[in-house]
């Protein structure tokens, strides 16, 4: 006697894959693409990242189409000082940011002749060289900066691109459960020392970056409105993001 054996449907098959591939998406890891350079040389045009979404927790923002089942953080953790993280920001609320965590809840933040000052101690920084912008061949000094809990990370100060404005601040008062948020190419990002971003509600926060999966060489041609991917960065495959 032969036993037959029932074939499970392709139909279920794929709803059981899209299942599985939904849940990592949004318990685990998350893909982004970096489509600007406000967080060189961190982070590059064409960088392909993931974001680790449990670090955190998980808010209605963890999930596609950020449905409104609850409010605040569930298993919440807060970000330390020097963490990068993606989020929604309060007031472009369909969009998704990349910066670098700069102050926590209940920290005072101030940018005095470009310096950072956190809770009134002027951040260390020790300038390491140059970066060179594969697109426009421009010269910017890079630096090492150190947060008083030991995080370091490289930023860049682009000097020819002088902002009034994001070069000295008023005194930031960062509230509860809220983040303030700077992007690493200090004089090309907006980020919270600008009232279109502002401070970060916690809620918002999606993950935090983790790696770079893939990198590729953007390249304006003059018959596309978009930059194409030229070639590949080895040296950013499975990059750790620090």
């Amino acid at each position: 006697m032969v036993l037959e054996t029932k074939k499970t449907p392709i139909v279920l098959e794929l709803f059981f894959l899209l299942l599985i591939a939904l849940s990592i998406r949004t318990f685990i890891f998350e893909p982004f693409h970096i489509p600007s350079g406000s967080m060189k040389s961190t982070l590059l045009e064409g960088d392909y990242i993931f974001t680790t979404k449990y670090t955190y927790g998980y808010s209605k923002y963890s999930f596609p189409f950020a449905p409104n089942i609850f409010r605040g953080r569930i298993f919440h953790t807060l970000p330390q000082q020097g963490d990068v993280v993606v989020f929604r920001p309060v007031k472009h609320i369909s969009v998704r940011y990349v910066k670098r965590v700069i102050g926590l809840p209940g920290d005072t933040i101030q940018i005095i002749d470009g310096n950072l000052h956190i809770n009134n101690q002027k951040i260390e920084r020790k300038r390491i060289g140059d970066f060179i912008d594969y697109e426009s061949g421009n010269s910017i000094p890079r630096y090492i900066e150190t947060f008083p809990n030991g995080n370091k990370h490289e930023i860049l100060v682009d000097y020819a691109n002088y902002n009034s404005v994001a070069y000295n601040t008023p005194v930031f008062y960062v509230p509860d459960d809220h983040l303030f948020v700077m992007g690493d190419n200090r004089n090309n990002s907006l980020d919270s020392r600008y009232t279109n971003v502002g401070f970060i509600p916690m809620e918002n926060i999606i993950g935090r970056v983790s790696i770079v999966g893939l990198s590729f060489k953007l390249k304006k041609f003059s018959w596309s409105p978009f930059r194409l991917p030229v070639a590949l960065r080895l040296n950013r495959i499975i990059h750790k993001v620090i």
